[in-house]
């Protein structure tokens, strides 16, 4: 094998930050994506009304700023600018103001009723140690370079949601604001450990922000490739691999779904491995809806334009029914909505006067179920009228996420349910879960640990174990 060159399939995120990782180490490295375009859920652009840019998959990155690897990168000087709304989310409620996530966690205390006196007592400590704690939520497995700051995480956060809610709210109105927060999980409130991810997003909320790339999150993608350019890496798009052998050789690491790995490598791996991978679990998929505006949203409390992201679904247990019924297999009349309004902080998005918006609701894994009529009853109940602002409008079901991006399976953009036994030991039990059995071949997707979310350290740790393998690691 050698080790001079290497191969990434994907160029999602994670695949970026792969390659440049190697890159960085002196390795010659080509990114083949198979769409025309590259970034995987990083891409922007036209849907049909003229100079309206629409973000097709991710839009607000809060873990891209907390990554311990992102954010060592000189992505500015690669053209991206990063936009912080007035706020990180709000969250609206029937017949009383909405609870707003504030960058500052006295300004959110305030809004939390019964419990602001408390909660910066245990807030604060985390946020002002955010970095260390993102070094070991999303570094290497094993012992934690903090452990008493990952004890103190830990003992917040892995349990569900429900608990977590229960101990540290007794107000609805944070009880409601850290549901939406732990929806992101997409498990049912009531598994361990919802309440991982939403601590997590809550945090980063207070500590980095919950930002945008100006001009779609295309722009973050470009960055990504204009850095792996400047470091010798080139991608080539349109390029649809079919088998190992029509690879160079050197080590081959994929930014894949697993099972398309297994397709790709064929009998280069293991049976018993390609059963293993066939048994990997996938949690509930999309149902996506993106909107060109005639307006802004109305919404009833104003002070929701002060957020670009917006969880609309009420009470929590309200969104748990939601989010219960996605893993059930069924879909619900008012289903949690998540929602951004990036065109009322960036300029670029849209026409003067006139915007852009993007809702989706969790449904079934693979459903073909189509929930506009439920989507938008839930926005107009907390911003009557908004039916009467919508330029446009296109949907995309789950099997069209897949079709758009065959890493989201049936749907799935968290590239597999995060459930407590899949939560490090994605996608199959290993010592280290990037290694496959064939030595030349790496999977470095959303798929393995810590994953889903822009962070791009799926790719970094995969990238450090080639170099680690092929003894050539140097710092980054």
């Amino acid at each position: 094998m050698s080790e001079d060159q290497a191969t990434v399939i994907g160029s999602g995120p994670n695949g970026l930050c792969a390659a440049i990782r190697l890159a960085q180490a002196g390795m010659r490295v080509q990114v083949l994506e198979s769409h025309e375009t590259p970034g995987g859920g990083m891409r922007s652009g036209p849907l049909g009304e003229r100079g309206f840019i629409h973000d097709h998959c991710s839009a607000i990155h809060p873990m891209a700023l907390s990554s311990p690897f992102m954010r060592s990168l000189p992505l500015e000087q690669h053209g991206l600018e990063w936009v912080h709304p007035a706020a990180p989310c709000a969250h609206p409620l029937d017949g009383q103001p909405a609870v707003l996530l504030q960058h500052s966690i006295e300004a959110t205390a305030a809004g939390l009723g019964l419990d602001g006196d408390r909660y910066p007592r245990w807030v604060t400590p985390l946020v002002e140690q955010w970095n260390e704690l993102c070094d070991d939520a999303l570094g290497p497995l094993g012992w934690p370079k903090h452990p008493l700051l990952m004890a103190r995480f830990g003992w917040n956060a892995f349990q569900s949601a429900r608990s977590f809610a229960r101990r540290r709210f007794k107000d609805e109105r944070g009880q409601a604001l850290f549901a939406g927060m732990a929806a992101h999980s997409v498990l049912p409130l009531e598994a361990t450990p919802s309440a991982a991810i939403g601590l997590m997003l809550q945090l980063a909320g207070h500590a980095v922000g919950w930002p945008m790339p100006r001009g779609g999150s295309g722009a973050l993608t470009q960055a990504l490739v204009g850095l792996l350019e400047s470091l010798g890496g080139r991608i080539e798009t349109g390029v649809h691999v079919r088998h190992l052998a029509d690879l160079p050789n050197g080590p081959v690491l994929f930014d894949t779904a697993p099972k398309h790995m297994v397709q790709i490598c064929g009998d280069t791996l293991p049976s018993q491995y390609g059963r293993r991978i066939h048994r990997y679990q996938y949690g509930p998929g999309l149902f996506k809806l993106d909107w060109a505006l005639s307006s802004p949203i109305p919404w009833t409390d104003p002070s929701v334009a002060q957020a670009a992201t917006v969880h609309v679904g009420g009470t929590f247990d309200e969104i748990a029914a939601s989010e219960r019924a996605a893993w059930k297999g069924k879909t619900i009349d008012a289903p949690f909505v998540l929602l951004t309004q990036c065109s009322l902080f960036d300029d670029q998005r849209a026409p003067q006067n006139q915007h852009t918006a993007w809702a989706y609701c969790h449904i079934p894994n693979g459903s073909t179920k189509d929930m506009s009529t439920e989507i938008i009853r839930q926005i107009e109940r907390f911003a009557p009228g908004f039916q009467d602002c919508i330029v446009s409008q296109w949907s995309t079901s789950a099997p069209e996420l897949e079709a758009y991006n065959p890493n989201y399976l049936g749907g799935d953009v968290n590239g597999g349910a995060p459930t407590i036994g899949q939560l490090f030991t994605r996608p199959v039990t290993r010592i280290v879960p990037y290694r496959t059995p064939n030595p030349r071949i790496w999977l470095c997707s959303a798929s393995t640990p810590p994953g889903g979310g822009v962070h791009g350290m799926c790719g970094w740790h995969a990238a450090e174990d080639v170099l680690r393998k092929t003894r050539r690691l140097i710092p980054s």
